[in-house]
Formats: C-alpha cells, sequence, structure tokens
C-alpha cells in the first residue's frame, strides 16, 4: 500500500514538471515573436506583453511625426479611475507647435477602433474641463481625461485622439 502511495504522488510529481516546462517554454517563446507574427496576431487585451510592444513599436514609428510637426512626444493613453475614465498624457517640446493644443475652443475626443465610438472630455461644474490648457512650457508632461462610460476601452484597445487639426492614430491603451 506504501508502495502504490509513493508511486501515485511520484507520478504526480512527474506530470506536474512536464506540464510547467511546457507552460515556461511557451511563456518565453511569446516574447521572442518578431514584428510580422506580432502583427498577424493582433492586440489582445489578455496579451499586456503584446500590447505593451505595439506601444513601443508605435513611439518609435510615429512619435518622430508628433516631435517634428506638432512639437510634443507622445507619452500614451491609460486607464485611470478603475477603468472609467482614460488619461492622454504629453510632452511639450516646442511651445509655438504645440500652441494649438492648449486652444480652449478645441474641443478634444478619444475614438476608440474598434467600436467607433467617440468619448469626450468631462466638464465638472466647479472645475471644468478635466485637460489642463495653461500657457505651455517645454519639457513638461499634460494631460487630459477622457470619459470611459460603461467601461467600453479597455487596456490593450486601439484609440485615436483628436484635439482640433491634431489627430494622433493607433494609440494603444495601457
Amino acid at each position: 500500500m506504501l508502495i502504490a502511495f509513493l508511486n501515485s504522488r511520484c507520478a504526480a510529481l512527474l506530470v506536474w514538471i512536464v506540464a510547467s516546462s511546457v507552460f515556461i517554454s511557451t511563456a518565453f517563446a511569446e516574447g521572442d515573436l518578431d514584428q510580422h507574427e506580432q502583427s498577424q496576431l493582433g492586440d489582445s487585451p489578455n496579451h499586456t506583453f503584446r500590447s505593451t510592444l505595439n506601444s513601443e513599436s508605435w513611439h518609435s514609428r510615429e512619435g518622430m511625426f508628433y516631435k517634428r510637426n506638432w512639437g510634443v512626444d507622445v507619452v500614451g493613453v491609460r486607464v485611470v479611475s478603475s477603468g472609467w475614465m482614460l488619461r492622454f498624457d504629453y510632452r511639450v517640446l516646442d511651445e509655438k507647435k504645440a500652441k494649438p493644443l492648449f486652444n480652449k475652443a478645441a474641443k478634444p475626443y478619444l475614438i476608440d477602433e474598434a467600436s467607433g465610438a467617440r468619448l469626450s472630455v468631462p466638464t465638472m461644474e466647479n472645475i471644468g474641463d478635466l485637460r489642463q490648457s495653461p500657457v505651455s512650457a517645454t519639457n513638461r508632461i499634460y494631460f487630459m481625461i477622457f470619459g470611459n462610460p460603461g467601461k467600453l476601452v479597455k487596456p490593450g484597445s486601439n484609440v485615436s485622439v483628436v484635439i482640433g487639426d491634431f489627430h494622433v492614430d493607433g494609440l494603444t491603451v495601457n
């Protein structure tokens, strides 16, 4: 009876070791995806590794355009307030070029690329719009908050941000 018990424990231990080694090797293999494989797999909210890679590759591909033409470095979009709001961050590099982003008349909105929903900046009664609009300063990070009713946009979603003529496509929400 003791031998049967030990054999069953050894067999269970052996199965656990094999299963965990397969799981670990699969996890490491996902980290070695090249850009072609990654673009075929697409973004998934369950794969934060892939969404982080897409965010970094967007920054290296598209970031230079916004630095040159708009004088801003797009930091990114992330979920805040337990998913009920989204925060868009950008760093001002050139005050003159970035001036249109601080225009109070330009109403910013965020577009969820999957559903086409347009999310706006909420206006609070005593505070006003949840966006920073003072005179810009070089090398300072500014933000604006977009409402996310029903938690429509989730981490890993692709979004666009529009502020007047300023239009940023293909951002991945972190």
